[in-house]
């Protein structure tokens, strides 16, 4: 009769929910850096495979919650590894969200594919993107190393991204206003960059996350942020 398979330690549980959680960011940032990529360089294959892909990350995340609820359910964890664990089902619900934000902009790109490229803003796309890339980047090295004070350093430069939207929003409406036949795509680079800022949302959200894994304590000050006014928001092309 064979033995029974040991149980394992949860110490040896949580750190492959870690793991799973950091290979779950790589591939989240990579379908991020390649969507920025797919609207630039109007790569048709290039987007259709990163939605595709999309279904990894899916199943990465659910994947993710079974093994972190198991784990809650199962060991009687609490403290600091509670708090690891609760952390998973976060990250993992944020990595995926950066995921589908990606694939509605390779969508969006598959659009703007047939139509004719707005050439002067595609520079301020791809700068958008290098910025957001490179913040989930950052916050992602942070988690896998456990270092609190760099996410948080992610986490107070979020007002840049914020920036940069704001910039690109007034922008693509100047744009649209001064050439009329650019509305159609103008409307969907304003939808793409608003899911870029969304991105660099859930970048803060992972150093957040981290803070209140490693500390206990939740983030006390106010996030950083820059908002469009409102006259902003009622221009009309």
């Amino acid at each position: 009769m064979a033995s029974p398979t040991p149980k394992k330690s949860a110490a040896t549980l949580l750190r492959q929910l870690t793991a799973e959680i950091i290979r779950m960011g790589g591939l989240a940032e990579a379908q991020v850096v390649d969507a920025v990529e797919a609207v630039v360089r109007r790569d048709v294959p290039l987007a259709e495979a990163l939605i595709v892909r999309d279904l990894r990350l899916d199943a990465l995340q659910a994947d993710i919650e079974r093994r972190a609820l198991a784990l809650i359910s199962g060991q009687e964890l609490s403290g600091a590894d509670l708090r690891r664990a609760v952390s998973s089902l976060k990250l993992a619900m944020n990595l995926e969200r950066c995921g589908d934000l990606a694939r509605n902009i390779a969508k969006r790109s598959l659009i703007l594919s047939t139509a004719e490229p707005l050439l002067p803003l595609m520079a301020a796309i791809a700068r958008m993107g290098r910025l957001v890339s490179a913040r989930l980047r950052e916050v992602l090295d942070a988690y896998a190393g456990g270092e609190v004070e760099a996410a948080l350093a992610v986490w107070r430069r979020d007002g840049e991204v914020d920036e940069h939207y704001e910039s690109l929003f007034r922008e693509l409406l100047s744009h649209m206003a001064s050439e009329p036949g650019s509305v159609t795509s103008g409307a969907h680079l304003l939808f793409i960059a608003k899911n870029l800022e969304r991105i660099g949302d859930h970048a803060t959200n992972v150093a957040e996350i981290l803070h209140f894994e490693v500390t206990g304590e939740e983030l006390s000050a106010e996030r950083p942020k820059v908002s469009l006014t409102d006259s902003d928001l009622q221009a009309t092309p």
